[in-house]
């Protein structure tokens, strides 16, 4: 068959429709990538937005123009090259609130499974909502049971669970993180579907160069609705000093009931219902403390007393009459505030740390279309009518100032607490 030849204008233009459709698609390709991540992210900053202007506590939003905001964020967020990027944007626009319980958390960090777990038991509809996303009900993590904190981009463990690999591990407070299995220190990827699995972390315990050291820890997962009453009661001890026995727990969180019926049960029926003395560490995690939980230092002095048939005789305290110490720090938040502040307020005990976080609104969580939550600030906390502590905190009793890096597991504020409640036992004898 014979080939159609075509005049040269005709060649010419159909060369330049192909090379004009190859540079279209290549446009494309570069700028897809763009286009499918950030068509999302921008929905979420609009969601993120949206549910702020209508949701938190002040409708003048602390002075910030709230709309001008919008328009200044929402920018860096269509810009944004990075998966990370359109949240930290996010997070940059809530902090100019300047407010505490207003936050974007994301699958990137324990913290969201945390603050799910603590309201996913409470909240019918968010129950429904967290399906497609933990379609198994539970929400649970891979983890070692740390938290850190990043100082001018060196990663530090600030704290360690109770009962947690990293304790069983011996990875101490202070020890600077350095890689998981060769890879960079990530607070989630790191241990993502390793449960179970040992791996190295390589870890710098003091300032020295030559520090480094290499730790095996075997990440297993953790229920975020029963991890922090499972640390509760692994730290509950008796602590023997000079003859006196003090009694301590650590409250990694006070969101719910059942932290404060153990908390009553060790003291009244447990281990440390014979303590003299009672150490309470507020230390770090989460708030949450109902209103009640300073009833049981009160001074009212009623007791139960039963005699068995052979005389023998038990007696049940319904209050702690004993020394109290509460142990707080920059990350005592909300409701552990509250907690601190009443017992200085009614000479109840001795508080001992570092000013709390001073974090004390009322916060509720909003579930994003993507999975990530919106903690929102949606109600303002005066206690006794005219106390603000937001922004504020609780300034302790005695200061103890806890220098992080490279602590190799030391605790002076929990040291300086110990002496502080012997203190109080010897002189109560």
């Amino acid at each position: 068959m014979p080939r159609l030849k075509l005049p040269t204008t005709i060649k010419h233009r159909y060369f330049f429709v192909a090379i004009a459709s190859i540079l279209l698609g290549l446009l494309y390709w570069s700028i897809a990538p763009v286009f499918s991540s950030n068509q999302p992210a921008t929905a979420l900053f609009e969601q993120v937005w949206e549910t702020v202007n209508s949701r938190f506590y002040d409708s003048n939003f602390n002075g910030v123009d709230w709309q001008a905001l919008r328009g200044q964020y929402r920018s860096r967020v269509v810009e944004a090259r990075s998966k990370e990027a359109p949240a930290i944007a996010i997070n940059q626009m809530l902090s100019e609130l300047k407010t505490s319980h207003t936050r974007l958390y994301t699958p990137d960090e324990p913290a969201y499974y945390q603050v799910l777990g603590i309201f996913q038991p409470r909240i019918p509809d968010l129950r429904k909502q967290l399906q497609p996303f933990f379609p198994k009900g539970k929400i649970e993590y891979s983890d070692i049971g740390i938290f850190t904190h990043n100082l001018d981009g060196k990663i530090f463990v600030r704290a360690i669970l109770d009962g947690s690999p990293a304790m069983q591990a011996n990875l101490l407070v202070g020890d600077r993180l350095l890689s998981v299995d060769g890879q960079p220190f990530h607070p989630t990827q790191s241990f993502s579907g390793k449960a179970g699995q040992t791996v190295n972390l390589q870890i710098q315990r003091s300032a020295a160069s030559n520090s480094l050291q290499t730790i095996q820890v075997t990440p297993r997962m953790f229920d975020t609705t029963k991890m922090f009453l499972e640390a509760q009661r692994a730290s509950t001890q008796i602590i023997k000093r000079s003859g006196k026995a003090i009694g301590y727990t650590h409250i990694w969180s006070y969101a719910g009931e059942q932290y404060q019926s153990q908390l009553e049960e060790d003291l009244i029926y447990g281990q440390i219902k014979d303590a003299d003395a009672l150490v309470l560490d507020l230390r770090e995690g989460w708030g949450g403390a109902p209103i009640t939980a300073l009833n049981i230092y009160g001074s009212d002095r009623l007791n139960l007393t039963s005699i068995l048939r052979d005389g023998k005789r038990s007696t049940i305290h319904a209050q702690w009459h004993k020394p109290v110490v509460m142990l707080v720090n920059e990350n005592s938040r909300s409701a552990k505030e509250i907690l601190a502040y009443g017992l200085q307020q009614n000479r109840l005990g001795t508080v001992v740390g570092t000013r709390t976080a001073g974090a004390v609104v009322g916060g509720f969580p909003f579930l994003m279309a993507n999975g990530d939550l919106l903690y929102v600030a949606v109600t303002d906390v005066l206690i006794n009518g005219n106390v603000r502590l937001e922004g504020k905190g609780v300034q302790p009793d005695i200061e103890v100032p806890f220098p992080l890096p490279y602590a190799q597991g030391i605790d002076p504020q929990k040291e300086r607490a110990i002496e502080t409640a012997l203190a109080a036992a010897q002189k109560k004898s």
